[in-house]
């Protein structure tokens, strides 16, 4: 990967909270798999007007699991719309605006009022299919990767061979190396541009040599590679691998795949809503 000096860093873009979808998709009916524990979690079960999902709420993620309950309790995700739904990706729901939101409404931003602490568990909690997890808004605005006070989606995803997921490291990795390049980069903007300027090609050269070492120092003290298990779950029964370390995992579906399932097929307009709505009726904590 080439990596060269810009005056300006490179920055996420995107609307609203939610996690970003990879383009790359493919059909995948599989049941998802437990790889990690589900022993004394919580469990919500969650009624929709598809049907009944149950998931468990990891306690790996305390703060998001006692904002859950908290929620639940309160009656606060009752009648509030699926508001996204991307097949072979995942389903969004949690945005309060969405309860009495009119046909064509643009949803998304609404929230609590507050944003939750992020809890990255990662690799142990990770996106395979039948993850429930926080939605936020991105990278450029939410440095901290802090959660959405309500929001949160169920992982359907892709199937993807080993191979696919060894490029997707590849992928991943160099993606870091442009992050860490870039902020390093930042502070030295004025300095860059004065040689610019300048024509100083040879100064321009020696300051890139400088930050390409110190971003291979960085990327290598922390490099991404899948574990056993995200391979095994990534390759047999799928997941979101491109969204991993940067969005809060904090429960997973332990009955009702088949109703996410419903839910992702459905027909979407604008933003990937849904063209009839599909809402939660209600939620329990059931233990």
């Amino acid at each position: 990967m080439l990596l060269v000096l810009a005056v300006a860093s490179c920055a996420m873009t995107g609307r609203g909270n939610g996690p970003e979808a990879n383009n790359n998709k493919t059909s995948q009916k599989a049941m998802t798999t437990t790889t990690n524990t589900t022993d004394g979690c919580t469990h919500v079960l969650i009624s929709t007007s598809l049907g009944d999902i149950e998931v468990a709420l990891y306690n790996q993620t305390p703060k998001h699991r006692d904002n859950f309950v908290k929620l639940v309790g309160e009656g606060f995700y009752d009648g509030v719309l699926f508001h996204r739904v991307i097949k072979d990706f995942m389903i969004q729901t949690g945005d309060p605006k969405s309860r009495n939101a009119a046909p064509g409404d643009m949803l998304g931003a609404g929230d609590p009022g507050y944003t939750i602490e992020a809890e990255i568990v990662y690799p142990q909690c990770f996106h395979k299919r039948g993850a429930l997890a926080a939605a936020r808004t991105g990278d450029n605005v939410n440095p901290e990767r802090r959660s959405s006070g309500s929001q949160f989606y169920i992982v359907t995803g892709r199937k993807m061979a080993p191979a696919m997921l060894e490029q997707m490291e590849q992928r991943m990795n160099d993606q870091r190396r442009q992050q860490v390049f870039d902020s390093l980069v930042a502070p030295r903007r004025k300095e860059v541009m004065k040689m610019r300027m300048a024509g100083d090609t040879a100064g321009l050269n020696k300051l890139q040599a400088e930050l390409v070492e110190l971003t291979e120092q960085e990327v290598a003290k922390n490099p991404v590679k899948f574990t056993e298990a995200q391979v095994e779950a990534y390759s047999t029964v799928g997941g979101a691998p491109h969204l991993d370390g940067q969005y809060t995992v904090f429960g997973e579906v332990t009955k009702g795949m088949d109703v996410v399932d419903k839910i992702e097929c459905v027909e979407t307009g604008r933003a990937d809503r849904p063209t009839t709505d599909v809402k939660i009726i209600s939620m329990k904590i059931l233990k």
